[in-house]
């Protein structure tokens, strides 16, 4: 497949979308993530769908939501309390909860953060430079919304906003209250998504080309408005303002987000409206083609193997194992027995890997040689790693580029924070 030179498969008139709300799902963290938790439920306790179950310890007023109506069945922790997983069983009878939101439906700032830190919405942000979720007193210079996404297979925000334009709109309205900059809501090149009337100057449409990596946040911001150090930048897909919008006007969370599941080891592809952290296998298992696979959460390119759907994810993916990684090429194979590394070698498939926006060759020089002070320079901390995946794929390096510009952020946020 040409990832260079086509983004998501194009909808077909009124595709099928069918809702599945898994007998399990989890609430889980990487022990990375190094997220402390206070647990505000018991195991075996019955929780209603959007009810607080977790909160943070270095930020209190931050708060994990049940992603379902349903049963608490274990609660994993590590050392310190860091989250590991917290498993529920689907029981529709638990119902929903409903939150206060008397104070933020009148429009106050203030008010509308405080709203999403204990609804559990505020982790559909994420804070660039370093690509974690905001803190709760950060202020963005600017907010993207992602509405197009042109990773393989990926499903269109389009029919994710079908029907959802008033909610869309209260949304990009709370979103103007929580920056002094833009809100730029980033979109393919065909009419104007609805819900953006009246929404004034600092909320505008920017089209987007419909090639991949273009419509990955990380290469939109910086072209538009590079992050860095003290100029914090926050993106949010456009479902998710929808659902703040839909929490505003009704109080309750939204269920669900719309998911694809595809790939090699599937028979077919499936548009899925299902709830945060669904299980994986039972997603695909319908549908997955005989003999031994991997299920990926996120795309082929940038998606990691796991139980359950991630956070920021909308694909699931299934592999068959006879494409891993071990069956190279004979020069490839080669110089991996050499012990080196895997050589980057710049090419004009590199430089698309990077959409035209970043200088390719000189960036992935600096990454690969740790120089932090030129990669900085050069626009690395508008990027994470699923910004790196396709260079990734076309470049066959190791270590991943990925990987590499992980730990660079890593050691800057460190450098920071000391």
């Amino acid at each position: 497949m040409d990832f260079l030179a086509s983004g998501s498969k194009e909808e077909k008139a009124g595709p099928t979308i069918e809702t599945e709300i898994t007998d399990q799902c989890a609430l889980f963290a990487q022990p990375e993530d190094d997220f402390r938790v206070e647990v505000l439920v018991a195991r075996g306790a019955r929780v209603a769908q959007g009810m607080p179950v977790l909160r943070s310890r270095r930020h209190p007023e931050l708060t994990l939501v049940a992603p379902v109506a349903g049963e608490v069945a274990a609660i994993d922790l590590g050392p310190g309390r860091r989250l590991s997983r917290v498993l529920f069983f689907h029981v529709p009878e638990a119902g929903r909860h409903q939150h206060d939101v008397a104070a933020a439906g009148g429009g106050d700032a203030a008010a509308v953060r405080a709203l999403l830190l204990s609804a559990g919405l505020w982790p559909s942000f994420r804070s660039r430079p370093f690509g974690r979720i905001p803190a709760p007193g950060e202020t963005p210079a600017a907010i993207f919304v992602m509405a197009l996404d042109t990773r393989p297979d990926a499903p269109s925000p389009r029919l994710a906003l079908d029907g959802r334009e008033e909610d869309l709109a209260t949304g990009l309205r709370a979103l103007a209250g929580l920056t002094e900059g833009a809100v730029v809501v980033c979109q393919d090149q065909g009419p104007d998504i609805g819900g953006m009337a009246g929404l004034g100057a600092r909320c505008h449409i920017r089209k987007v080309a419909p090639i991949h990596p273009h419509g990955l946040a990380g290469f939109q911001l910086a072209a538009c408005h590079p992050a860095g150090p003290g100029h914090t930048v926050w993106d949010i897909h456009a479902e998710d303002v929808a659902g703040i919008g839909a929490l505003l006007r009704t109080g309750l969370v939204p269920e669900t987000r719309l998911v694809s599941v595809a790939g090699s080891a599937l028979r077919e592809r499936r548009l899925v409206r299902c709830q945060p952290g669904a299980d994986l296998r039972a997603l695909s298992y319908d549908i997955a083609r005989p003999g031994p696979h991997r299920l990926l959460s996120g795309s082929m390119l940038d998606g990691v193997e796991s139980r359950w759907l991630g956070r920021w994810h909308r694909q699931v993916t299934g592999i068959a194992e006879a494409s891993r990684d071990d069956r190279l090429h004979w020069f490839s194979a080669a110089l991996r027995r050499a012990r080196r590394p895997l050589p980057i070698i710049p090419t004009a498939a590199l430089d698309q890997a990077f959409g035209g926006v970043l200088p390719a060759a000189p960036l992935v020089r600096a990454i690969a040689s740790n120089d932090a002070e030129t990669a900085t320079r050069l626009g690395a901390l508008s990027l994470t790693e699923e910004d790196m995946a396709l260079a990734d794929y076309v470049t066959g390096a190791s270590p991943r580029l990925s990987a590499m510009l992980r730990g660079m952020l890593d050691r800057i946020a460190a450098e920071e924070a000391a």
